[in-house]
Formats: C-alpha cells, sequence, structure tokens
C-alpha cells in the first residue's frame, strides 16, 4: 500500500469514528429526552416498565394536599377518581398557579414506592382564564346601557 493511499484509509477510518460518535450521541440524547404522556390508570397498568422510563402524569391537585417541605413539595393528583401521590424535587420553584384543585403536569419517573417523584412541574388555574358570569341588569342580553340606567343620562329634548 503506498503513502498516499494510507492517508487516505486513515482519513476516512477517522471520519467513519467522528460520525459514528456524532450518531451514537445524538441517539442517546434523544432516548433520554423522551418522555410518555400517561393518565393516571395508565401508570398504575404498566407494570415494570413503569419504572424505567420517563414519564408525564397529569391531574388535578387534590385540595389540602399541598405539603412544602423547603424546596420539596408533595401533594396528591386526581384523575377519574384515582390518586397519585407526587413529590416534586426540582430546582426552580413550583409555578404560582400551582394551588388546590389547579391542573398540573408532572414530569419525572414512576418509583416501586408507589410515589411519581418529579423532576419538572406544570400547572394551570383553569378558573383563571374561565369567562366571567354575568352580572347585573347591565349583563342581560338584549338590554342596553341607558334602557338599564332608568332614562338617567339622557338629554332632554
Amino acid at each position: 500500500m503506498s503513502a498516499e493511499n494510507s492517508k487516505y484509509v486513515k482519513f476516512g477510518v477517522v471520519t467513519g469514528v467522528i460520525l459514528a460518535s456524532l450518531a451514537y450521541l445524538a441517539y442517546t440524547g434523544v432516548e433520554q429526552s423522551k418522555s410518555y404522556y400517561v393518565t393516571i390508570h395508565e401508570l398504575r397498568g404498566m407494570g415494570d416498565r413503569a419504572y424505567s422510563k420517563r414519564l408525564r402524569v397529569a391531574g388535578n391537585v387534590q385540595p389540602g394536599s399541598i405539603k412544602r417541605m423547603g424546596t420539596q413539595v408533595k401533594f396528591v393528583l386526581v384523575e377519574q377518581g384515582q390518586n397519585l401521590p407526587v413529590v416534586y424535587n426540582g430546582t426552580e420553584a413550583p409555578p404560582d398557579t400551582f394551588k388546590d384543585d389547579s391542573q398540573a403536569l408532572a414530569d419525572g419517573s414512576f418509583g416501586r414506592d408507589g410515589v411519581f417523584h418529579a423532576r419538572a412541574l406544570q400547572a394551570k388555574c383553569a378558573s383563571k382564564y374561565a369567562p366571567q358570569e354575568p352580572t347585573g341588569p347591565a349583563r342581560q342580553p338584549g338590554n342596553s346601557m341607558s334602557a338599564n340606567q332608568g332614562g338617567q343620562g339622557r338629554r332632554a329634548q
């Protein structure tokens, strides 16, 4: 084998190793960041597979279940009559909308102790975004503000 051919072979091998390394890193990065969304009912039915996967579980926060201890927060998610105890040990404080009866999404893993160990937490307060109920006579359909004021504020002609 000539010296010039040897250079091309070495270059090809090094390029192949670099490409294989990049492909491996990309694959493992995607696998580690992948999380599966499951309901509490599905989580209970997964068996041993539930303990080895990164999961996302949603539900409503059970009123009175939130217990804060420093950076740790314990609470219970409720969905369709099923309860799931959750322990959150994240680096950030839970969002301001995280309170009793709020909808919450926990991202983490299910432990063999029956507790979901969350590393990330999202919350949404549904009542904050619901339309306001009509109040007073001004909100009745078909009535204008001037009709509800009984003629007050109109100019005499």
